[in-house]
């Protein structure tokens, strides 16, 4: 268990408060009330701050491992799992919240469904499908929005409209792109 597979961990396992804090499970809690007072009228902005620290953990793990030559199958696995289990927990409890509509969640975890799936299938075969500017634009995208829908701030309902349509263009494009570079995958196992 090597430092970027801890700060993977250490991501999947900020989901929990994440969650919690977005849907509003700590007013069950009433010792969290009694210690934090004040704090619970913010949750969003503690929701906020704890995603953008999840979100860094995926840009360290990910650098730290390739510097020092750290890259295990562990983090091969869940470093990409836990960023998934991340973004679309962030954006269902942004349905919950009515602050995105469902078809995009919906085109967005659908796109990430297809890619694992054609993933198996290319390592099943051996081969190595390396990720993409357009799917690299489409996270950053994502996060973005993401970050812009939590913080819900009047003033910029513009740019996180904005934000979220270039979000799903960037998906769809990122999808296409996948799939045609590597539809030798599904044909004959080959790129």
């Amino acid at each position: 268990m090597n430092l970027p597979n801890k700060l993977t961990v250490f991501r999947v396992i900020l989901i929990v408060p994440f969650v919690l804090l977005m849907l509003g499970g700590y007013a069950q809690w009433g010792w969290f009330m009694a210690v934090f007072g004040k704090i619970a009228d913010n949750t969003d902005y503690i929701a906020l701050g704890i995603f953008i620290v999840a979100s860094l953990t995926d840009l360290l793990d990910g650098k730290i491992a390739r510097k020092y030559n750290l890259v295990t199958n562990f983090g091969k696995f869940m470093d990409p799992l836990a960023d998934k289990l991340l973004v679309c927990s962030a954006m269902i409890c942004l349905i919950e919240l009515d602050r995105i509509p469902a078809w995009i969640v919906i085109i967005i975890i659908s796109r990430e469904f297809i890619i694992s799936g054609f993933r198996l299938v290319a390592a099943d075969n051996r081969v190595v499908i390396a990720a993409s500017y357009w799917g690299k634009f489409k996270t950053t995208f994502q996060m973005v929005m993401v970050c812009l829908m939590i913080a819900n701030i009047e003033a910029l309902n513009l740019l996180t409209q904005i934000v979220m349509w270039i979000a799903v263009v960037l998906t769809v494009i990122s999808l296409v792109d996948y799939l045609v570079k590597n539809k030798g995958v599904l044909l004959d196992g080959k790129i």
